[in-house]
């Protein structure tokens, strides 16, 4: 079968048993348990999605305003779009500044592109975003006509990383900095960085990954709770799941699961992880109400790009919902955005 509507799988599924790895042997021990089981029902249990399910192309070397790499990306499911994230690419000036501005220093500073596309990969406007963070998620949320997404904000200067989420109405053709007034920075966990923010609006949630003492974690607290500045977590759980050798590329919830990405770029033919080995993107889910991992499986979605980089996972509420994974695509200052997904 064609890669637009096979996987293959290394692992299967894990029930009932807790997978937070710490690396090293016990890592190791750990993967290789889980390993030995495989899933053979492609059935789902209530919301939850089958990572061994067949993977099918929704979008495929589109192309978003920026040039550069996508970090995440987020559907409008009442207007039909789609919203990517990207750090900023280098040689803008923007209003205000004395010049051109590299794109190492945009990281730093965590400037970001908004691009809203519709969801045949259309460009349909943009904007920019300064001081907010790295992008390595987005939330939307529709609202009457109009759309408010939820990123990281106020990014560290030492590491170009959001310590606060915030919302804010997509405004095609503008810039918004994170210091304006208008923006209220949320800050549900006291000295944690690297907050990221991914919202479920079949249930109406906002799910926070975070790092507390260098250690990830996610929050779920309910959507209208964190617009008011109530922060109390539904539930609040160590990240589980990913080992310490593997780097994840985002998430995406939905009722009390978290779907995490992993994995890196291609390598050449020499390297650790060459095209002809299809890649090394895992998927998996958490139990949000556990910690536990349930399931993890490694897919070969879209393993025929030249340039194959995971980034981003959404959740698209048609019917049935469809669990999306992000591939950054295409050459060096001429990136392209392909998306990825498995049906419920």
């Amino acid at each position: 079968m064609s890669e637009d509507t096979q996987d293959t799988y290394d692992a299967g599924r894990l029930t009932r048993r807790r997978f937070a790895l710490a690396g090293g042997a016990a890592a190791a021990g750990a993967f290789a348990a889980f390993s030995a089981r495989t899933e053979a029902s492609a059935a789902t249990e209530g919301g939850r999605f089958d990572l061994t399910a067949p993977s099918t192309r929704l979008l495929r070397e589109k192309t978003p305003h920026n040039a550069t790499v996508l970090q995440s990306f987020a559907f409008d499911d009442t207007h039909h779009h789609l919203y990517v994230l990207q750090l900023m690419e280098g040689g803008i000036q923007l209003d205000g500044e004395p010049g051109p501005v590299s794109g190492a220093d945009r990281a730093a500073h965590g400037d970001m592109c908004l691009t809203r596309m519709s969801l045949a990969g259309a460009e349909l406007g943009s904007m920019y975003l300064k001081g907010f963070g790295h992008g390595a998620a987005i939330g939307c949320e529709p609202v009457g006509g109009t759309a408010y997404l939820w990123t990281e904000s106020d990014a560290d200067p030492a590491s170009g990383y959001g310590r606060a989420i915030s919302r804010f109405r997509f405004a095609a053709g503008t810039v918004l900095s994170s210091g304006s007034s208008s923006l209220v920075k949320h800050r549900p966990v006291a000295g944690s960085t690297a907050n990221q923010p991914a919202v479920d609006m079949l249930d109406k949630r906002l799910l926070m990954r975070y790092r507390l003492n260098g250690v990830p974690r996610y929050r779920l607290m309910r959507l209208a709770d964190v617009t008011a500045g109530r922060y109390t977590a539904l539930y609040d759980i160590p990240q589980a799941g990913v080992a310490a050798n593997e780097t994840f590329r985002g998430f995406a919830v939905l009722g009390d699961h978290v779907y995490q990405l992993t994995g890196t770029a291609y390598t050449d033919e020499g390297g650790a992880n060459p095209p002809s080995g299809h890649g090394n993107t895992h998927v998996s889910c958490v139990d949000l109400r556990t910690g536990e991992l349930v399931q993890r499986a490694r897919t070969e979605a879209a393993h025929s790009l030249g340039y194959r980089e995971p980034e981003g996972m959404a959740i698209q509420l048609t019917d049935p919902r469809r669990l999306c994974m992000g591939f950054a695509s295409g050459a060096t200052g001429d990136r392209k955005v392909s998306v990825y997904y498995k049906p419920q």
